[in-house]
């Protein structure tokens, strides 16, 4: 088992649990805590949020219940976006971590209306965190940032707008560092935030993250193309069906890959970087950018 294995397995059950928990205790509706459980439930690579832990255990900080809170939220959004995205009306999934979407168990209104909870349920509980008020208020408007309309959804728009058109290499960019980059600069930029380090330090975290989601959007389109439905466990070549632009397409399949591993060379850079500010153990941030490196065989 690799050290990120081990990280993973000792991590997720203590996000698993915050969400479970929280969405358990605060929704009314029976059917409506089943369906976004339902999408909990489904697994998931937990990316986002074990970034975040990584990046306060890096700096040698406790990973306590306010780490996992904030943890714990991240990832609910994450989850809603998923659920809106597969929906008809944008990218009309079927398959989502091996298991039928939302929409195709609960019908397009409660899988609509699962998202939309688990979206305000996200800021609820980190409004509701065991974090001192300063660092909760800065986190609630990052994460606000991240996630809305100068974010996440914003390039979710630009996306949609985005397919049967002819899209250039700066403009796909633009898209994925916001439909899929903010949460993760979140993420990184988060764990510095509740390991108290300076903005220095703060700013560099942002840098590395910024080419972390640039590098999983890149093995994301080349999965897309050269994996199967079976090990993805959503269906491939979707890009394709719904005529979007990906690095493949503009790069080919070599250059997509060259251009994953720049960027991830371009992180491994800044974590020496900040290894040279003072007490900083990149080892499991180390792990990530392995996780993300596209092996020969693919």
């Amino acid at each position: 088992m690799s050290k990120l294995e081990e990280f993973t397995k000792e991590q997720a059950p203590h996000i698993e649990d915050v969400m479970i928990r929280f969405i358990t205790e605060q929704t009314s509706d029976p059917k409506l805590a089943e369906s976004i459980l339902y999408s909990i439930n489904a697994g998931g690579k937990r990316i986002r949020p074990l970034l975040l832990v990584a990046t306060v255990a890096a700096f040698d900080k406790p990973i306590d219940l306010a780490v996992y809170q904030c943890c714990a939220a991240l990832e609910m959004i994450h989850t809603y976006s998923l659920i809106h995205d597969d929906l008809p009306a944008m990218d009309d999934d079927d398959l989502r971590r091996g298991k039928p979407t939302n929409h195709i168990v609960y019908g397009e209104a409660l899988a609509i209306l699962a998202g939309d909870g688990l979206l305000t349920a996200a800021f609820q509980l980190l409004s509701m965190a065991d974090i001192e008020a300063v660092k909760k208020v800065l986190l609630l408007q990052q994460l606000s940032q991240a996630a809305g309309t100068k974010g996440m959804v914003s390039g979710q728009a630009a996306d949609v707008q985005g397919e049967n058109q002819d899209l250039g290499l700066k403009e796909l960019m633009g898209i994925h560092a916001r439909k899929t980059g903010e949460l993760i600069r979140f993420a990184v930029v988060a764990g510095g935030v509740l390991a108290d380090q300076s903005e220095t330090i703060l700013v560099e975290l942002d840098r590395f993250a910024q080419h972390i989601g640039l590098a999983f959007q890149i093995r994301d389109d080349l999965l897309d193309v050269i994996s199967t439905t079976e090990e993805l466990g959503k269906v491939v070549h979707r890009d394709d069906a719904l005529a979007k632009s990906t690095y493949p397409a503009l790069l080919g399949l070599d250059g997509a890959k060259q251009a994953l591993s720049d960027e991830l060379t371009k992180a491994k850079q800044i974590l020496a970087q900040l290894s040279t500010y003072g007490q900083f153990d990149p080892t499991m941030l180390t792990a990530f950018i392995e996780r993300f490196e596209v092996k020969e065989n693919l």
